[in-house]
């Protein structure tokens, strides 16, 4: 597999039903309005982040990161939410996706199967593996990875405003990939 042309942040991934576009600082405001319901974070280790005192560090991350997407809804272009590529890793042909949330009004449906599936596809015309940092008791979002083949590699620890979270490292390769 070549990683040479992999780049964290196309200006656009889309299929019928997302369209992911490179966030901007522009987007705060509008991310926020979704972020801002408590129960989208509730099995989340930061349990907090619909306050926009914690989810203003966590956008700015994501602006840092130069790999962070909005997530839209490709009829509508409402914002669904948020998701990145981190940890790229050109010698181990890896890199991770995480960071995601989506508002709850598109739980339940393709959305996140979409997100996921545009990014993974894109990853892996690319690379190897695909990583995922699941929070311990995130059990929706461990199952979700599960069912597209990854597999529970690794327990470790996450450091999030100088607290240490437990998580579960998966990977999938994309031989087991399964969407």
């Amino acid at each position: 597999m070549t990683n040479s042309k992999f780049n964290l942040q196309p200006e656009i991934l889309e299929d019928e039903i997302t369209k992911l576009i490179p966030l901007r600082e522009s987007d705060f405001d509008e991310l926020y309005k979704v972020a801002s319901d408590p129960l989208i974070w509730e099995q989340h280790p930061m349990k907090d982040r619909y306050k926009i005192e914690v989810f203003k560090p966590f956008f700015d991350a994501a602006i840092d990161s130069k790999s962070s997407f909005l997530i839209l809804d490709k009829k509508t272009n409402e914002i669904i939410g948020n998701t990145r590529f981190y940890d790229y890793n050109p010698e181990k042909s890896s890199v991770a996706i995480g960071f995601t949330f989506i508002g709850r009004k598109f739980w339940g449906g393709l959305y996140n199967k979409s997100n996921k599936k545009l990014l993974i596809d894109y990853a892996f015309q690319h690379l190897d593996s695909v990583f995922f940092h699941i929070g311990a008791d995130n059990i929706r979002s461990q199952k979700a990875v599960e069912k597209l083949g990854a597999v529970k590699i690794n327990e470790m620890n996450v450091t999030s405003n100088g607290i240490d979270i437990p998580h579960f490292e998966y990977e999938l390769k994309a031989a087991n990939y399964k969407l």
